[in-house]
């Protein structure tokens, strides 16, 4: 899925960029598991009660706190787990709807929607100068315990929708 993809490039290519000594583990402090569904079921809540504009609000402001440390937290593994999260279920739901009412509306794509995505991410990883097998590991966490958790409490009842697979035709037309 090009949010995947955007996500590990962004992050490998800012990483690659410098070398540092690796920092120390965070896996070692909490279960990351845990934190991640935790992440995902609030932001369920939040999103299910108040909007994505509020869920995207709450992101912001989560970042804004949790950047802030000079250490690599739980707390802002949450924030960057709910971001994604976020951001791929409403670019999954931007990317059935024309490009044409997108821009009526004044609604990114789902393009837009995953570069900045990608920006916070990988500003948030490079900041603490997470290694890349940290960020790819963190991804596959999310995608496995967190996102399905996440779109089966927003969707109650609703098929999830294939992931890692080519979108159809469509779906990539509206990327634009």
């Amino acid at each position: 899925m090009r949010l995947r993809q955007t996500l590990v490039a962004l992050v490998a290519g800012l990483l690659l960029g410098g070398a540092s000594p690796p920092p120390p583990d965070p896996n070692q402090e909490w279960d990351r598991i845990a934190n991640i569904k935790d992440a995902a079921a609030r932001l369920a809540v939040l999103q299910r009660r108040r909007g994505a504009s509020s869920a995207y609000e709450f992101i912001d402001a989560c970042y804004r706190t949790h950047m802030l440390s000079e250490e690599y937290t739980k707390a802002l593994e949450a924030c960057i787990a709910q971001d994604y999260m976020e951001t791929q279920v409403l670019a999954l739901v931007y990317s059935r709807v024309p490009p044409d009412t997108l821009r009526r509306r004044g609604a990114p794509s789902p393009r837009l929607l995953a570069d900045a995505m990608g920006q916070r991410i990988t500003a948030a990883f490079a900041n603490y100068k997470l290694p890349v097998s940290y960020v790819e590991d963190f991804k596959k966490l999310v995608d496995q315990h967190g996102f399905p958790l996440f779109y089966n409490r927003l969707f109650p009842g609703a098929r999830m929708p294939p992931r890692g697979k080519p979108s159809p035709p469509e779906a990539k037309q509206n990327q634009e």
